[in-house]
């Protein structure tokens, strides 16, 4: 109940069990274009008889990539150079748009460091992809809100703001 209005508010999450596994030892994507790690979030709010849905997913960045473990804390994201990355990509949005729609990418990883070529990458993607249904977004989100700024957050939402309207 808020300000004296009761709904019901329901979150679910579904787990895919395609390419499941656990931090480090499997991340990307294969050749049928299932993202590690999969999750599909989806909110719903029903009010006076009217619902409403958001669904959110997260998985691995939808390339063929690995992180391997070792001794280092955080190991080094190695991108495979032996696979055509376009085909799998390809397919992951494809499969993303047939069952969500219209896509907002937004990519969290750092923009500097072991992690820059990651995002280098998965932004050149998408551009070369050329579709009209996928929007990609970059936000450093450890540059950005380190130390606990959480209202930096406010960038990133300020630029997802006309795409979370639509």
């Amino acid at each position: 109940s808020i300000n004296g209005k009761c709904f019901d508010w329901l979150l679910i999450s579904r787990r895919s069990c395609f390419r499941a596994g656990v931090r480090y030892y499997v991340r990307g994507i294969d050749s049928e274009g299932h993202a590690a790690n999969f999750v599909e979030t989806e909110q719903i709010v029903h009010y006076k008889g009217s619902k409403a849905s958001f669904v959110q997913t997260r998985g691995s960045i939808p390339f063929f990539w690995s992180q391997r473990p070792n001794l280092k804390y955080k190991p080094k994201p190695q991108i495979s150079k032996s696979v055509n990355h376009m085909d799998g990509f390809q397919r992951h949005f494809d499969s993303q748009i047939i069952s969500y729609g219209k896509q907002m990418i937004v990519n969290l990883v750092n923009q500097k460091g072991s992690e820059k070529p990651l995002e280098q990458t998965f932004s050149k993607m998408v551009t070369s992809m050329a579709n009209g249904m996928v929007r990609y977004v970059a936000f450093d989100f450890h540059k950005e809100c380190s130390r606990m700024r959480w209202d930096r957050l406010q960038i990133l939402m300020d630029q997802l703001a006309d795409q979370q309207d639509e």
